[in-house]
């Protein structure tokens, strides 16, 4: 079935690749127009999907990621035009020369062409890769978790649907609809059809993909954020930005995970830290210093906690006594996502920021920022935590390759 959906991706890649920006742009607007109308419908099925998470016991943090309700299909529109008023992408001149014997060499942004998604139980993955795929000039392949799959069903449709009055063909979106452990492993598979696959969620997906796939891959998702309150913190934002960073939404991959306090500030910080905290009801796993200070308000932390993706109210924390010995827990344990200092020392920030290696590396600020709409590129289609062939935020110049355009006059070599 899925060399079926390759081949249709493939063909349908290579009508993308020449469609003009309006050609493009009246599909995305299109599709806008669909989801909206169509919401009483997408809203109905993530119900069903709803209902059978709760059954199963999915978290309240897990559930709120799989959630749609009118206003967040409606923002997922919006998102969509959004994407449709942004540059096209493709085409771009990267940089051109002429070259000493009058070649004229021209580097030029193309599409990658068919894209696969991996993705877990976040429904909005499915309208928000579709527009940067589509956007970009490239077919995707939209491949969900068990836990959202009626309401990507409904997605999917919409946009198809939409697709079918226009001059772009239905096939630039199709979803796998077969959630079981075999579609995935052929998707990983499917040399000759996908041009790169980019998995969406936990660490264990993830690592899943990296480890099997024999097409492409580009490396997303797992996000072990830290914060690093300084000695010279301004104690208020730090609780403000840790509260931000840890509650806002705590299931998703930009949330932080652990926070690390210059113990010269600790006494006076983490009482105000744990009391914006516990207005969320999040749970402290502290060292033995962090437990002394707190004392009831933290629980101890176990080893494993350290480089932990928590999805969820609970945050480790622990005392550290210098810069030098927070960057070094943030090297043993970060996966390189969005790391952060807070501190009203200038140098200092200057020095986490330079000797911090992570795609995005914050001073004085929420790590939830690290996000496409966030950043001004749309949508984003996931956190690249790998250097190739893109980091950080995946917008649409991130889903382009390039082509040399090279003209002549009859030179031979």
């Amino acid at each position: 079935m899925l060399e079926q959906i390759g081949r249709n991706a493939k063909a349908a890649s290579r009508v993308l690749a020449t469609a003009t920006e309006a050609q493009k742009n009246e599909a995305l607007k299109k599709i806008a127009q669909a989801l909206r109308s169509c919401s009483a419908a997408i809203c109905a099925e993530n119900e069903k999907d709803l209902s059978a998470g709760r059954n199963c016991g999915m978290s309240e943090a897990l559930l709120d990621r799989l959630m749609l309700n009118d206003s967040r299909v409606a923002a997922i529109a919006d998102a969509m035009e959004h994407v449709a008023a942004l540059p096209d992408p493709v085409g771009r001149v990267l940089s051109e020369t002429v070259r000493p014997n009058g070649l004229r060499i021209v580097k030029t942004a193309v599409p990658i062409g068919v894209i696969a998604v991996i993705f877990e139980a976040r429904p909005n993955v499915t309208a928000d890769s579709a527009s940067l795929c589509l956007k970009s000039g490239n077919a995707v392949i939209l491949r969900g978790g068990k836990e959202a799959i009626l309401s990507n069903i409904a997605i999917a449709d919409a946009m198809r649907t939409a697709l079918a009055e226009t001059s772009l063909p239905p096939d630039c979106i199709q979803l796998v609809t077969d959630t079981s452990h075999e579609s995935a492993e052929e998707l990983m598979h499917l040399n000759g059809f996908v041009d790169v696959l980019i998995p969406r969620g936990g660490r264990r997906l993830i690592d899943a993909v990296v480890k099997n796939a024999t097409v492409p891959v580009i490396q997303t998702g797992a996000g072990v954020c830290h914060i690093y309150v300084d000695r010279d913190a301004d104690v208020q934002m730090a609780a403000k930005i840790i509260d931000n960073a840890k509650t806002s939404r705590p299931s998703v991959c930009n949330a932080a995970e652990c926070m690390l306090i210059h113990r010269d500030i600790a006494a006076r910080a983490l009482p105000v830290i744990a009391a914006a905290l516990a207005k969320k009801h999040t749970e402290i796993r502290g060292d033995a210093e962090i437990m002394a200070i707190l004392k009831d308000g933290a629980v101890p932390a176990k080893d494993s906690d350290w480089g932990k993706e928590f999805g969820d109210y609970i945050i480790a924390a622990r005392i550290v006594g210098s810069m030098d010995e927070a960057i070094e827990h943030i090297y043993r344990y970060s996966t390189g996502h969005s790391e952060c200092i807070v501190t009203e020392n200038g140098d200092t920030a200057a020095a986490f920021m330079d000797r911090v290696d992570a795609a995005a590396v914050y001073h004085n600020a929420s790590t939830r920022f690290t996000d496409g709409g966030e950043f001004g590129l749309g949508a984003e289609i996931g956190i690249s935590t790998q250097k190739l062939h893109a980091r950080g935020p995946l917008g649409l110049n991130e889903l382009t390759t390039m082509k040399y355009r090279v003209y002549g006059s009859g030179q031979i070599r």
